[in-house]
């Protein structure tokens, strides 16, 4: 297929084209602003890390100047997302969602478990901060999911780990197999039902996120990212 340079003619019409797509890069790579933030509702918020994570999974991310990015953010945030996700090194939120500087608030922790420290901070980030959407990501073959199957004590750790067994218990019900971390699609179902509850405990922890959902300008989503393919597929 023909390129826009190639149908294009040359001199005036071809300084025109480049113009175009230097200004269009340059707005993917803007900053967010305040009413960048505003303008966006909790759908618009999503669709653009559905796009995000599109562009990673096909390899077309974003190529950002990012020390331009820093300079712009310097005087204040505006991210429209709060990405919850497990401390995996192989789910880094800002890659995977081809998101960069000043777009994304992101709270990491073992099992992307909810505590009252994740609530406070999704409260800061929602209310006080005017981010739009929660994304509580999960993601296979997560080592804390498969330490709270097999029962794993480990000092403080072990805290974090029981906070996944109500996700095993659920997942346990009806479920053939060995219901150990060697049954990767008992692994995976935990996950995913981790997910979900997380994303429930944070409307059942906090009456500000609860009111921010309630009433439209806050949605929470959980979602499940694979390691072995990038994607991110969302729970809704």
């Amino acid at each position: 297929m023909l390129s826009r340079r190639h149908i294009c003619c040359s001199g005036a019409a071809a300084a025109s084209l480049l113009w175009f797509d230097r200004a269009s890069a340059a707005d993917q790579c803007a900053a967010p602003t305040l009413d960048r933030q505003a303008a966006l509702n909790p759908d618009d918020a999503l669709a653009k890390l559905k796009a995000g994570n599109e562009r990673f999974v096909s390899r077309s991310m974003r190529n950002c100047d990012l020390i331009e990015q820093v300079r712009a953010t310097a005087g204040g945030q505006f991210p429209s997302s709060l990405v919850i996700g497990c401390i995996d090194s192989r789910v880094p939120p800002e890659l995977v969602f081809d998101q960069r500087i000043g777009e994304i608030f992101s709270a990491r922790i073992a099992g992307n478990v909810i505590n009252d420290d994740i609530v406070g901070s999704s409260e800061f980030a929602t209310k006080l901060s005017g981010a739009k959407l929660i994304i509580v990501l999960g993601h296979s073959e997560c080592g804390a999911i498969k330490g709270a199957i097999d029962n794993v004590e480990f000092g403080m750790l072990t805290g974090v780990l029981a906070k996944i067994k109500p996700a095993i218990e659920e997942a346990s019900k009806g479920a053939p197999g060995s219901r150990t971390s060697k049954d990767k699609d008992f692994v995976q179902k935990v996950a995913e039902e981790n997910a979900r509850q997380s994303a429930h405990r944070l409307t059942a922890s906090s009456a500000v996120l609860r009111d921010l959902a309630t009433t439209g300008q806050l949605k929470i989503v959980p979602a499940m990212h694979d390691v072995a393919t990038g994607r991110v597929t969302f729970l809704e």
